[in-house]
């Protein structure tokens, strides 16, 4: 898989995506990295660290979250990729369900759009994905946890999504599958999304885990968001061995090392 310039061993490899939430509420940083200097030294240190892909978003997604324009989104993120782009040598994902900001993104040079809503919250994001070329990450989430069954429901929502994009012209070598973690799920749906990567498998595509020091860890360890760590790292660990491609974190050094002991395992 190829994004931006940079070339994916998806078969072979767990990759990580480092957050970088440019907002001043996002649930773990919200307010540490909204000012241009500081986003440009935290991607420095992420890189630095490991990451292989820049998560940038500018609406937090939490729970909860409050809803912002396009136009405040887009000058969030904008700044924030043109200068990551001057200065560093790194594919970029923009995360955004707008189709507005996708595209202002693409032009600031935004390599993939990683949409929450799975193409599903803007009719026109599908058809702008395919038209720019780039990559695109689609996660399964929903308006409410009334499941018939849980793995059935879950299974066809990512078949609409694939359909959508492939209906819309997306090539298959630029699609993710995100199974969704925190998303109109219960704890033990959340767990069983997790460890069901067989379910996504089917569609032959590449799976991204976003697990990173979200609620359900502190519900399992009963404890917050900054005593996550451990929890992230045991579910980045089972992506590893189980065949996600890629995992979405906040700590890049502690989950690439995390990656590098489990994936030495696997080839010994």
């Amino acid at each position: 898989m190829i994004i931006g310039n940079k070339r994916f061993d998806i078969a072979n490899h767990t990759y990580i995506f480092g957050i970088l939430n440019v907002t001043p509420d996002s649930f773990f940083d919200g307010g540490k990295f909204n000012e241009l200097d500081a986003a440009l030294r935290q991607a420095s240190r992420m890189i630095e660290e490991g990451a292989d892909v820049l998560d940038i978003g500018g609406e937090s997604t939490r729970p909860g979250h409050t809803v912002i324009s396009i136009e405040e989104e887009t000058a969030r993120v904008v700044p924030v990729i043109e200068a990551v782009k001057a200065r560093f040598d790194i594919p970029i994902s923009v995360d955004t369900y707008k189709s507005e900001v996708a595209r202002a993104a693409i032009a600031a040079g935004a390599d993939l759009v990683n949409d929450v809503w799975g193409l599903k919250y803007d009719s026109k994001m599908a058809g702008l994905i395919a038209e720019s070329g780039v990559a695109c990450c689609l996660m399964h989430n929903r308006s409410d946890r009334e499941y018939t069954d849980f793995l059935t429901d879950f299974e066809q929502g990512m078949s609409e999504r694939v359909r959508l994009a492939e209906d819309a012209g997306i090539e298959k070598n630029k699609i993710i599958l995100d199974p969704g973690i925190g998303f109109a799920k219960s704890l033990a749906q959340n767990l069983e999304a997790i460890k069901r990567a067989d379910v996504l498998k089917k569609f032959g595509l590449p799976l991204l885990l976003g697990t990173s020091r979200k609620s359900f860890i502190g519900k399992l360890l009963d404890c917050e968001k900054d005593d996550r760590l451990e929890g992230t790292l045991a579910t980045t660990a089972w992506a590893a061995a189980n065949g996600y491609s890629f995992v979405r974190v906040h700590d890049v050094k502690e989950n690439k090392r995390i990656i590098v002991m489990t994936e030495a395992i696997l080839r010994a």
